[in-house]
């Protein structure tokens, strides 16, 4: 029986490697002595095989077997897709 690998949901931050992309999962916690509620940011690098995964996508990413240094997660779906703005600079015709 295999055990219950984590899952955590996050935002592409950056898709410059190849098959790797950047994620950043963000979540609130409780400050140990204070507790005032206090907003945590992790990155994360996971392997996307396809190259599929643009800037700003909202993917979910699951626990794999090390790919590499630190490379340990996979992404397992794209739950939304970013809206992708034209850079290009305009040119008078």
């Amino acid at each position: 029986m295999e055990a219950q690998r984590k899952r955590l949901i996050g935002q592409v931050v950056s898709n410059k490697m190849d098959k790797t992309v950047v994620v950043v999962v963000r979540r609130t916690r409780r400050h140990p002595l204070y507790g005032k509620v206090i907003r945590v940011s992790k990155r994360y690098k996971a392997h996307d095989d396809d190259n599929e995964c643009k800037l700003g996508d909202s993917v979910r990413i699951v626990e794999s077997q090390p790919y590499s240094k630190d490379k340990h997660w996979r992404v397992e779906a794209i739950l939304q897709r970013a809206v992708q703005v034209d850079t290009a600079p305009l040119r008078a015709e």
